[in-house]
């Protein structure tokens, strides 16, 4: 199956999707699961049948990175 960018997350069938300990579970998740073809998709947990960003590795590694370095913190404030 090819997944293209902005698939329904709920076709993506045998997902298991993962959201940060740190979320406390009423609706402000983000959640990750790593697709069969090596790629990541990331949803809303609000809107769990909504769409998924799909994303490399690569990709996921540079914005975990920025994170880390608190380069979005000011999206948050």
């Amino acid at each position: 199956m090819t997944v293209k960018n902005g698939i329904s997350a709920g076709e993506l069938i045998g997902a298991a999707w993962l959201k940060a300990q740190a979320s406390v579970g009423v609706g402000e998740c983000i959640e990750l699961a790593g697709l069969q073809e090596g790629e990541v998709a990331m949803r809303n947990s609000r809107h769990p049948d909504g769409p998924a960003l799909v994303f490399t590795k690569a990709e996921l590694r540079a914005f975990l990175e920025g994170a880390k370095g608190s380069e979005f913190d000011h999206l948050a404030a």
